[in-house]
């Protein structure tokens, strides 16, 4: 029997496909560009069938029935290993869990925390040999998944391309329900580069040297430093997330190097750029793996922080008790660039925050708020940059470090900060 055979013995619709699902099971259904929507929301309506059914996933892209009413919660639970925007917005109906895991630890969170037993994806179209690829985000949890899932279903989408890179693809021969489902990918607009964003990223590019290897995030910062990088020469890529910011780089040529990422995330650009197999895409636990990103020498990491206080400690992820995302691989990177010969991290903020009550708030404070998560601990950072300077944090006595990120808080801020500092005996 050939390819072709299979797959159309395996051909079954979206309805049917989400009928495989027995109670009790553990779905791991990929993350943003990657999730199989149609299926997702087809096994949703069979909410009155089903118990104990566990979601996983990571930054959805679609306001999923599951997290929008409470008549799901212990039929259909939804899990996140990413805080995003309609996480957030529907976590007070209650049926949406965290779980802040580095992305290097995810393999061991999903086979051994979640226990999935079961795959969704979404697949390119089959190649000449049979080969359905996981596309531009997939790659990065689906297929360590695929080794150990009892029940694999994919879902076709001719949109998805077929990309390049290790555990990238699945044969037809090796799932069990194939159905299908064309549609565009889901692509994540990024803010406009603001003033601040320049003026904290003039503080950056100076000390990234020609033949450098990136890591950045998303966001408006990280893309004033990675379009600010235009004269530089001779750079590569190893990074979490292929972003819109580093395919204009490479397009441009001044990225040459390799390009190696757990995912890419962004525009149809990006999604084409992947598509003509132009960056390595390889399972998030080993891209994010802090010792193989710190055998890169010169090793750059560039990510964003919502608070810290004085001696250098980093929130990322929530304001006190309330989550904002998740750590994903901030740390990862961090330590990487620790381990790299020439590496250098860099943690970057505004310096002020306005409240709900429209006040105007510093984000650098002697004490961070109850609740507050740690992100990245101060024993690992290097550099914090706002729009009013760089601290160099790196092994420091903690009365240097106080005195440094003070220097770089908000000018309204620095005399009440100071006095605060010595009031908890951090200077004298």
């Amino acid at each position: 029997m050939n390819w072709q055979e299979v797959y159309n013995n395996k051909l079954v619709s979206v309805e049917e496909a989400s009928s495989k699902v027995e109670s009790g099971d553990r779905i791991w259904i990929g993350a943003y560009a990657g999730i199989p929507v149609q299926l997702v929301e087809a096994l949703a309506d069979r909410v009155n069938e089903l118990e104990n059914v566990e979601l996983v996933s990571a930054l959805i892209c679609h306001p999923f029935k599951c997290i929008q009413s409470k008549e799901y919660i212990g039929k259909i639970n939804f899990n996140s290993i990413f805080f995003g925007p309609y996480e957030r917005k529907f976590f007070k109906v209650g049926n949406v869990h965290i779980n802040s895991v580095h992305f290097a630890n995810t393999y061991y969170a999903l086979k051994e925390v979640y226990k999935v037993n079961t795959l969704f994806s979404e697949v390119s179209v089959p190649d000449e040999d049979g080969y359905m690829y996981y596309g531009p985000i997939g790659v990065s949890w689906n297929g360590p998944v695929a080794e150990y899932a009892k029940k694999k279903i994919v879902q076709v989408n001719k949109f998805q391309p077929k990309v390049k890179g290790a555990m990238n693809r699945i044969h037809v021969s090796e799932v069990d329900w194939i159905c299908e489902h064309d549609h565009p990918l889901a692509e994540l607009s990024q803010p406009p580069v603001s003033e601040k964003d320049k003026k904290i990223a003039s503080y950056i590019i100076p000390l990234i040297p020609d033949g450098a290897t990136l890591q950045v995030g998303l966001g408006g910062i990280a893309n004033a430093v990675a379009y600010g990088l235009v004269d530089k020469k001779n750079l590569s890529v190893h990074t979490e997330m292929l972003t819109d910011s580093l395919v204009y780089l490479a397009r441009k040529g001044v990225i040459n190097g390799k390009i190696l990422a757990g995912f890419g995330l962004g525009s149809q650009a990006v999604y084409d750029f992947v598509g003509e197999c132009k960056a390595d895409l390889a399972p998030i636990h080993l891209v994010n793996e802090p010792y193989t990103a710190g055998q890169n020498e010169k090793f750059i990491s560039i990510n964003s922080a919502l608070m810290a206080d004085v001696t250098g400690q980093i929130g990322s992820e929530s304001i006190g008790f309330n989550q904002f995302s998740c750590t994903g691989g901030q740390l990862d990177y961090v330590r990487a660039a620790g381990i790299s010969k020439g590496g250098k991290s860099f943690v970057c903020m505004g310096s002020t925050v306005k409240g709900k009550d429209g006040s105007i708030n510093s984000t650098i404070t002697v004490q961070l708020p109850p609740g507050q998560a740690v992100t990245t601990p101060r024993t690992d950072v290097m550099y914090v940059v706002t729009e009013y300077g760089m601290a160099d944090l790196y092994n420091k006595p903690i009365e240097k470090r106080v005195k440094a990120m003070i220097s770089i808080a908000h000018p309204d801020f620095r005399e009440k900060l100071t006095k605060e500092a010595k009031e908890a005996g951090l200077i004298k």
